[in-house]
């Protein structure tokens, strides 16, 4: 089996590093031309989609980090060995309430973007939005601007 680590070393300084992400690939059919299953984790989602197959892999042919490649692309769209249509930003709406500042409702912010952002949120002020069907759901916008900027 072969398991890729993606660490987090802040500031680049290996102390204070934490496992963000790991795809386990497993053999699961031997000879000169090999099958594959791979999984994937992200913290703190768990797995990211189902299982997936690389079939045939011709495994003297190249590169582990080939291999490693299309496992990863088959993992993160459906089965096919090439990536999926580069991601985006969300675009996320925001809201107001008569004069007040902007906000954004957390269940309106796709995973998983949402889960990072609450973690981020832990020790920052947020809006009760009265108006809002779930009040306690909200965050600031400029929160939610900092956070996609990097700067939360």
């Amino acid at each position: 089996m072969l398991r890729v680590t993606v660490e987090l070393w802040p500031n680049g300084e290996e102390q204070g590093k934490s496992r963000i992400a790991t795809a386990s690939i497993g053999r699961v059919r031997d000879g000169s031309f090999a099958d594959y299953m791979v999984r994937l984790e992200e913290a703190p989602l768990g797995p990211v989609g189902d299982a997936a197959l690389v079939l045939s892999y011709p495994r003297w042919g190249a590169s582990v980090w080939d291999l490693v490649g299309r496992c990863i692309a088959a993992a993160l769209n459906g089965g096919r060995e090439e990536l999926p249509r580069r991601p985006t930003l969300p675009q996320v709406p925001i809201h107001t309430v008569g004069g007040s500042p902007g906000y954004v409702r957390l269940h309106e912010i796709p995973e998983p973007a949402r889960s990072f952002f609450e973690r981020r949120l832990a020790s920052a002020g947020r809006p009760l939005i009265a108006d809002d069907p779930d009040p306690a759901g909200c965050a600031w916008a400029h929160d939610w601007t900092d956070f996609l900027e990097g700067l939360r």
